[in-house]
């Protein structure tokens, strides 16, 4: 049997995974093999890798709330089957055989069985039977899911206290309870939750003494008559407000205590009992998991709102390194002016983005966004493209068309590959940026042309300038506020965040289910120059996820171009794939010897392009083996 994960808690629960590839990461970043959707497990979480002897091992990756299997926290541990896996609020359970019955559990002491076949007639569920008094235990079971479903989608700290209020006064006679909060542990914990049963009543502070004994042992505490415990007697915040029970349990994800969940009654004949702790201790950990999101969530909300306040940009760009944030800041600055701005980078940085984040973050926001390649349109066409026309121009003009300028009023007219524009094109866009004014072919009346204008290119320029193929005072006029964007190579640390960008759009896109990227094409993909940047690197997802086999992207799924630039690593390339670079460099040796070391030469023997064959010398190392040859 080929060794599995089972999900039986968490988002995922219910499904299987099959153990495929190796090593095999778990988080919370799409670029992993298994995604697990919560803010509890850490972006890359922990790792699975076989050894010689085929036993898989789990390896905790420094994740924030670590990585336990059978209840205990590891840094590497061995599984075994029926071993329980768990990273933050989900659990897993490995299998590695094939049996009729399973014991879940490993070594630890709550094992349970489960057959491959179970039949239940619905009359025989005791669930569905609340009203029978012979099982209590059925009917508070019920409540407790009642529980769980009603927070389970909750984000928000007062609905979860209106929700828990709701529930634990109706199956506990408490008058008043809070939930105590602290952000990290250590940490002083402060009162998130107030309710109390009577609202016309004061409300009485919980007890320190109390709250420090649960925070200091982790354990539940029940009093259900203080006065016959010293240490709570003599506590001014109970005996003093004649509280007579009391019911504390700690809240928190394993491992982490956060807070505590705190009753108490001044009512003698209803104390609280050991089967109110058994259920306010279960709600403890279910309200747990959902005070983390919901305090995570304000934490999201005010942390976007910090963001927001800082750069007040809104765009459709993925990266979070350093270059990428430098643009981000200048974007966000010259989006709130009305000036000409150029944009420069290489083909498949992302420069048109660029140009509609700036379009969407100014003051023409509500008005069109136009654009034109400049280098897609013939050069008979671009000036009617640009101006407009009127009826009986030129041939083929039967009626009156708008050009780009008029269409773009009011908003931003956006010249994409600007240098490929002709020159006698040059001077009459210089007059609209100058005047402000323009006339359709055909036509003899003046237009006004309101609009904010943004051009790119990814040509250098000045030496179009230099070369006669640029004009001087056009560059001049454009060049007002220039932005650079970066080539990918330039950002290596943003192509794993693009990589699982794109991989779950085209995932989506195509229907097919793939969970994440091996780290043998991880490697591959962060290793490789990208000269087609962005928009070769997302040509490459699209087509690993078309053409891939299995639930990752295997190195096989990726181009031949990037495996021959991958540097040698620790891990092997397939065999096949081996080959075949051992093959590319004896034949290059090879051509390169007949020809005397003449590069050009030796790239017309081997038909192909000399700077492509200088490109195959450098990534596939080849230079000192040349040297070492003569």
């Amino acid at each position: 049997m080929q060794p599995r994960l089972v999900a039986i808690s968490g988002p995922l629960a219910g499904k299987i995974f099959p153990l495929q590839g190796s090593p095999l990461t778990l988080g919370r970043s799409r670029s992993c093999w298994l995604t697990v959707p919560t803010n509890l497990v850490s972006r890359t979480h922990c790792q699975l890798a076989p050894d010689e002897d085929g036993n898989w091992t789990v390896r905790d990756l420094d994740s924030h709330n670590g990585t336990r299997v059978n209840q205990e926290a590891i840094n590497q541990a061995v599984l075994r089957h029926g071993d329980h896996l768990q990273i933050g609020d989900s659990m897993f359970t490995f299998l590695s055989r094939d049996e009729a019955t399973h014991s879940f559990g490993g070594s630890g002491s709550g094992s349970f069985q489960t057959q491959t076949i179970v039949t239940l007639q619905p009359s025989d569920c005791v669930y569905l039977r609340p009203d029978d008094s012979s099982n209590q235990a059925a009917r508070q079971l019920k409540g407790l899911l009642a529980i769980s479903a009603a927070i389970h989608g909750l984000r928000n700290q007062d609905a979860i206290g209106e929700e828990l209020a709701a529930r634990i006064f109706d199956i506990t006679p408490a008058e008043r309870f809070t939930v105590l909060w602290r952000d990290s542990e250590p940490g002083e914990c402060e009162s998130i939750i107030r309710v109390q049963r009577k609202k016309n009543e004061q409300f009485l502070q919980p007890s320190t003494t109390v709250i420090e004994r649960v925070l200091a042992s982790g354990e539940a505490v029940l009093s259900s008559e203080i006065s016959g415990e010293t240490q709570l007697w003599e506590a001014k915040s109970l005996s003093g407000h004649s509280v007579r029970s009391v019911l504390a349990v700690p809240l928190g994800v394993p491992g982490q205590l956060r807070g505590v969940l705190y009753l108490d009654t001044s009512d003698p004949a209803q104390p609280f009992e050991t089967d109110h702790l058994q259920l306010v201790t279960a709600i403890g950990m279910m309200a747990s998991a959902a005070l983390q999101n919901a305090m995570h969530t304000r934490w999201l909300e005010t942390e976007n709102r910090r963001l927001r306040s800082e750069s007040g940009l809104e765009h459709e760009m993925v990266g979070e390194s350093s270059p990428m944030q430098e643009v981000y800041e200048k974007l966000a600055r010259v989006a709130q002016t009305d000036t000409t701005v150029l944009i420069l980078g290489e083909s498949g940085t992302g420069k048109e983005l660029a140009a509609r984040a700036i379009h969407r973050n100014g003051p023409r926001q509500e008005r069109p966004f136009v654009a034109l390649n400049c280098a897609a349109i013939p050069e008979a066409l671009i000036e009617s493209e640009l101006f407009g026309h009127e009826k009986g121009a030129f041939t083929g003009a039967v009626a009156l068309k708008k050009g780009k300028i008029e269409t773009a009023e009011g908003g931003t007219l956006f010249l994409d590959e600007i240098g490929e524009m002709p020159l006698h094109m040059q001077a009459k866009l210089l007059r609209v940026i100058q005047e402000r004014e323009y006339e359709r072919i055909g036509g003899n009346r003046t237009l006004r042309a309101d609009i904010r204008v943004i051009a790119a290119t990814n040509r250098a320029l000045e030496d179009a300038i230099a070369s006669g193929s640029f004009r001087q005072d056009l560059f001049y006029r454009l060049n007002v506020v220039s932005i650079a964007l970066p080539p990918l190579r330039q950002r290596r640390e943003d192509i794993p965040l693009l990589s699982g960008h794109f991989l779950a759009l085209y995932s989506d896109k195509c229907k097919r289910k793939v969970y994440g990227i091996s780290a043998a094409a991880r490697h591959c993909l962060a290793s490789y120059d990208w000269p087609g940047n962005v928009r070769e690197l997302q040509n490459v997802i699209e087509r690993a996820v078309v053409l891939g086999a299995t639930g990752t992207i295997e190195l096989e799924d990726l181009p031949e171009e990037l495996h021959i630039s991958a540097p040698e690593t620790e891990e092997k390339l397939p065999r096949y794939l081996d080959a075949v670079r051992e093959v590319k460099k004896a034949q290059i040796l090879q051509a390169v010897q007949e020809a005397g070391g003449n590069i050009t030469a030796a790239a017309k023997l081997l038909g192909v392009h000399p700077n492509y064959l200088h490109r195959l010398i450098r990534n596939l190392g080849l230079r000192q083996a040349m040297k070492k040859t003569g």
